[in-house]
C-alpha cells in the first residue's frame, strides 16, 4: 500500500500538501470541522478528517496508521498535543521527535546554540538586572503572543501580571534587521540547503510605525510581536556564507545533543546588526510558516533545482527518496 502524506490543517499545511502532491503521494488533511474549507477549496487534501477540536487528534492514529500516512509535523503539533503525546504516537512521524524539547524549552534552545558557537543576546537572569531594552518571550510555538519590551524591573513586573503562570526568558534586545534563514537538511546524503528567507509582519509592532512618536506616547501603546504574516527576502550574497555556517555549526550540534540531530527542515530567527554580525535569537527544528511565500519555489531553490521546490515539496522529495533507495527509517521519527 502507497504511502500517504498527512498533516494538521493549519500553520503550512498548504504548503506541505501541495508539495506532497506534487511528489506524486495522497494526502489527509486532519482538521477543526469549521476549519477544513481551505483545504477542500485549494484541492490540496485527497480525504479530510474533521475533528470537533483538535486536542483530540492523537484519536485519530489509528486511521492514519490504517491509511499508511506519515506525519509532517509544524508548528500546530507543538500547540495542540504536549512533548510527551507526539513522543508516544506510533503513526510514521517526519523528523527527529527527541529534538522537540530542545526547541520547545528556551533555555535549551540556548544551550543547543551555544554548543553551535553561535553568537547570541544577553540573558538576564532576574528582571531587577534588566539595565538595557530587553524583550520577554514564553516558551512554546505561539507565533511571538505575548512577547513585550521591558526597559526596567518595575516595568517588567507590571507587563507580567496578565501572563501569570507562564515561563520566560528575558532577552536583550538586538536593534538590528531581523531575518529567518530556512534550512533544509538531509539525512540521506548528509547535505545542508538554504531554501529561503523572510521577515514576519508582527502586529502591532510593525504597523505603529506609522503612528508619529508624539501620538503614540498620547494613546499609551504597546508593543506586540503576535505575528500575522510573512513577507520574503532575498539577502546580500556576500552574507551567504555565514548562513552555511551558521547552518552546518547547528545540524553538527544537533548530533551532540540528540544523536541522529536535525532531520528535515529547520530555521534559524536572526538579527543582523549594522555591523553586519548575525545574532541568532532562537531555532524551529521543523517547518516554519516563513517558507509559505515560497510555495513555487524561491530564487534559492531555482538555482539547485530544475522545477518549483517548495519545503513542503522537499520533504515529500526526501520521504519519496527514502521509500526508493529503502531508507525510510533514516528520515522517520
Amino acid at each position: 500500500m502507497e504511502h500517504r502524506i498527512a498533516t494538521i490543517g493549519s500553520h503550512s499545511a498548504l504548503q506541505i500538501l501541495k508539495g506532497a502532491k506534487d511528489e506524486g503521494f495522497g494526502t489527509i488533511a486532519v482538521c477543526e470541522r469549521e476549519k477544513s474549507w481551505p483545504y477542500r477549496r485549494f484541492k490540496v487534501a485527497d480525504s479530510i478528517i474533521e475533528l470537533d477540536r483538535m486536542s483530540s487528534f492523537p484519536e485519530t492514529e489509528n486511521e492514519l496508521i490504517k491509511e499508511n500516512a506519515i506525519l509532517i509535523p509544524h508548528a500546530s503539533f507543538m500547540n495542540i498535543m504536549s512533548i510527551g503525546q507526539i513522543e508516544n504516537l506510533k503513526v510514521p512521524y517526519f523528523g527527529n521527535k527527541s529534538i522537540l524539547k530542545w526547541e520547545s524549552d528556551r533555555t535549551l534552545q540556548r544551550e543547543w546554540l551555544r554548543k553551535a558557537g553561535l553568537t547570541l543576546p544577553g540573558i538576564f537572569k532576574k528582571p531587577e538586572d534588566i539595565d538595557v531594552p530587553a524583550i520577554v518571550k514564553f516558551h512554546g510555538a505561539k507565533g511571538g503572543k505575548g512577547f513585550f519590551l521591558a526597559k526596567s524591573g518595575e516595568e517588567f513586573h507590571r507587563k507580567i501580571e496578565e501572563h501569570h503562570g507562564k515561563t520566560y526568558i528575558i532577552q536583550e534586545y538586538i536593534v538590528g534587521a531581523p531575518i529567518y534563514i530556512h534550512y533544509f537538511h538531509s539525512p540521506l546524503d548528509d547535505e545542508l540547503e538554504v531554501m529561503s528567507f523572510d521577515k514576519r509582519y508582527e502586529s502591532n509592532v510593525d504597523s505603529i510605525g506609522r503612528i508619529a512618536a508624539k501620538d503614540q506616547l498620547d494613546m499609551g501603546l504597546e508593543t506586540s510581536y503576535n505575528i500575522t504574516g510573512n513577507v520574503p527576502m532575498v539577502i546580500r550574497e556576500s552574507l551567504l556564507p555565514q548562513v552555511f555556517e551558521m547552518g552546518e555549526a547547528v545540524v553538527e550540534a544537533s548530533r551532540k545533543i540528540e544523536g541522529r540531530g536535525l532531520i528535515g527542515p529547520f530555521s534559524l530567527e536572526t538579527v543582523i546588526t549594522p555591523e553586519l554580525q548575525f545574532y541568532v535569537f532562537e531555532i524551529s527544528a521543523r517547518i516554519v510558516a516563513g517558507t509559505n511565500p515560497y510555495i513555487n519555489g524561491s530564487p534559492y531553490t531555482a538555482l539547485r533545482y530544475k522545477e518549483p521546490m517548495s519545503t513542503g515539496r522537499r520533504i515529500a522529495r526526501e520521504i519519496r527518496q527514502a521509500i526508493k533507495d529503502r531508507e525510510l527509517h533514516k528520515v522517520l521519527g
